[in-house]
């Protein structure tokens, strides 16, 4: 039996030259950077098992964006021939952002978002090549992806989930009560191992609910 197809991705110049800008700049967050690589790997002709392991990314996060994709470039064709590049590039940057759509929210399993509180409670942003000292939304965010958690996810999103309380809001989503960290109480800054912590849209003073155990 036929395996499922799976997307041809045909690049024109002027959209291989803004995937590889994104790639190379500096301040470009790495979900965006993953996303563009894994095209520019299917544009080569890659299956995604290959691009998995040349990213070192789940494969459900390149099939997703292979379909993507895929499924913006018929779209493109149509309407992209009077683009100039300044257009392209909003294009292409608004597909692989995956901008959150007004009336339809994203939907993730309680294991999913217990993953990221785990990743949150267990992990240092050092330990993953991280320039911050305290885990921030956005930070979380960035790192869900790259691990292959979430194929997206907004800082937005990370952030509402911890401060409306982490493991237990996603217990009272449908996963059954597991051990792991407890949640703190609300208005308690959430306490990281060795003294990390998660700050809620970058360093400052904290105000939402705990989502790790207090250590200490």
């Amino acid at each position: 039996m036929a395996g499922p197809s799976v997307h041809v991705i045909v690049l024109t110049p002027t959209q291989r030259s803004i995937l590889e800008g994104l790639v190379r700049r500096t301040h470009c967050p790495q979900a965006l950077a993953l996303r563009a690589r894994v095209i520019l790997a299917a544009a080569q002709g890659l299956d995604n098992s290959r691009i998995a392991r040349r990213l070192g990314c789940h494969r459900d996060l390149v099939r997703r964006w292979r379909e993507r994709w895929g499924q913006a470039q018929p779209l493109w064709e149509a309407n992209g021939s009077d683009w100039d590049e300044s257009v392209w590039t909003q294009k292409l940057t608004e597909l692989l952002e995956d901008r959150e759509r007004s009336g339809a929210p994203a939907t993730f399993t309680p294991e999913q978002l217990c993953q990221i509180v785990a990743l949150a409670c267990q992990k240092r942003p050092e330990e993953c090549g991280r320039p911050v000292t305290h885990w921030t939304a956005r930070e979380l965010a960035d790192e869900a992806v790259k691990r292959g958690i979430v194929s997206s996810i907004s800082p937005r999103h990370v952030g509402r989930f911890l401060k409306d309380g982490g493991p237990a809001a996603a217990r009272g989503a449908g996963l059954a009560q597991q051990p792991g960290p407890a949640r703190g109480p609300r208005g308690v800054h959430p306490a990281l191992p060795g003294g990390g912590r998660y700050v809620p849209g970058g360093p400052g003073p904290a105000r939402a609910g705990g989502a790790c155990h207090q250590h200490g």
